[in-house]
């Protein structure tokens, strides 16, 4: 079995907010898998369910993002599981909008959802990092990660927890390679070289204009005739 957790805020007045991009990935996976109804249990919302061949919990903590790690950790030890097999979903301040990287272990960073899980079950568990792009600058995180994604970032958005949601099998069985090609196919698709706004080649080659032929010099005239025209000239 897999946990699976997504994290950010609860409550209406956090749900579209940068943080909260683990609770909206875990929400379109549960509904695109057929996952039943979300549970208030463990200090946080489960739904359970299969991927494949996988059995699943899907956690969305509801302690808040500096407490996640309780609600993580009582799961964990609940369903009788390790670090090992729990998968954290969150956003990335250092990866670009729309980018998505696993790894296993390594610091917080400063997150402070993945801080208190790693006080709660340590380091050794696997994340899915979610990138949203940096403000710019340490003072203005705060501020950027509780604000609502902008109507311009609803695109790639919407085509990152899409690209989750096709890898979710293969993130359960321990593939990442497979699972991150999944949200390629959707972030960065390949490009289609008969797309409709590229002209179409002409069939035809334009052949060079020929160049055109000088027309040949007049004939010198004769002495007789230069006379001539020489009397014509006084008449």
């Amino acid at each position: 079995m897999k946990l699976i957790v997504g994290l950010g805020n609860p409550g209406p007045k956090y749900a579209a907010n940068r943080h909260n991009i683990g609770f909206m990935a875990l929400d379109r996976l549960a509904d695109d898998h057929g996952f039943g109804p979300w549970k208030s249990r463990f200090q946080g919302l489960i739904n359970e369910g299969r991927l494949g061949e996988t059995r699943v919990a899907l956690l969305k903590p509801q302690t808040f993002m500096n407490l996640s790690g309780q609600s993580v950790g009582e799961a964990m030890r609940y369903l009788k599981l390790t670090p090992d097999d729990v998968i954290v979903l969150h956003d990335e301040l250092d990866l670009a909008p729309g980018k998505c990287r696993v790894k296993k272990g390594g610091g917080h960073a400063g997150h402070n959802g993945l801080r208190s899980i790693h006080q709660h079950i340590g380091a050794e568990y696997h994340r899915v990092r979610l990138g949203i792009g940096h403000p710019g600058h340490k003072d203005r995180v705060a501020a950027y990660v509780l604000a609502d994604f902008a109507k311009a970032e609803q695109d790639w958005l919407d085509d990152l927890t899409r690209g989750i949601s096709d890898g979710a099998v293969a993130l359960a069985a321990g593939d990442g390679g497979r699972f991150q090609n999944a949200v390629a196919n959707r972030t960065a698709p390949a490009r289609n070289k008969d797309r409709p706004d590229q002209p179409a080649p002409d069939p035809k080659p334009t052949q060079p204009k020929p160049k055109p032929v000088p027309e040949p010099a007049p004939e010198p005239q004769s002495f007789a005739d230069r006379l001539r025209a020489l009397g014509d000239r006084f008449k």
